[in-house]
């Protein structure tokens, strides 16, 4: 481009200098030519342009968000999300889309990385064109709209159906029945000394019973 600018200042310079016709035309034509190749070629990027590019850095693999934290009020339910460094990002790159019983978040290229986060089955309804997401310093909050001004027990309908499993597995008419499944659900998530302690409790639970049950002699 910048040779191109040369010839026609220099073909420029020639026709103020031509005196004869056929000379000033073949100098014309060529002028022309230069003018319409110059205007067909695409424009430089500019500097400024150029220094944005090269800070970008490259897109890596994306990472699953799983840390977050949630409230509510009688309006919104609020979900906080804490990614460090993510308010120096453009808006275009905190993108969230919203149903009316999901919504995923998906963070481009913070520190090299991807990050994604999707909450599907949400407990009630939300109304899609009023819920939005803030940029806050290190945080992206989430505000879905209720669409009834209604508690939320918890954030999904699975989280519901687990709760009222758990809930049933030890909450029965017979307190020894509630209480043994109590036990058998700390012993599959306890560690070994929680194991231990429970198998011993047991063997002795049981030496008791087996003592009170014995028939006296006579």
């Amino acid at each position: 481009m910048e040779e191109l600018q040369k010839d026609l200042e220099e073909v420029k310079e020639l026709l103020k200098k031509a005196s004869r016709k056929r000379i000033h035309d073949v100098l014309l034509a060529e002028k022309n030519k230069l003018e319409k190749e110059i205007r067909n070629h695409p424009p430089p990027k500019l500097k400024a342009e150029i220094s944005e590019e090269e800070r970008q850095p490259a897109m890596g693999y994306t990472v699953k968000i799983n840390n977050y934290a949630w409230d509510q009020s009688d309006k919104f339910v609020k979900i906080y999300i804490t990614l460090s460094g993510v308010q120096h990002l453009s808006a275009e790159n905190v993108q969230v889309r919203f149903t009316e019983r999901s919504f995923d978040l998906f963070v481009k290229n913070l520190n090299g990385k991807n990050y994604s986060m999707t909450f599907n089955n949400l407990l009630k309804p939300i109304s899609v064109e009023n819920s939005s997401q803030k940029i806050k310093t290190d945080m992206v909050l989430i505000l879905c709209r209720k669409k009834q001004e209604e508690k939320w027990e918890c954030l999904t309908q699975v989280e519901k159906e687990t709760k009222e499993k758990e809930k049933a597995s030890y909450d029965t008419s017979d307190p020894s029945e509630g209480l043994m499944n109590l036990l058998k659900k700390m012993y599959a998530e306890g560690d070994d000394e929680m194991k231990r302690t429970i198998n011993k409790a047991w063997v002795e639970s049981r030496e008791k019973q087996a003592k009170e049950d014995m028939p006296l002699d006579i």
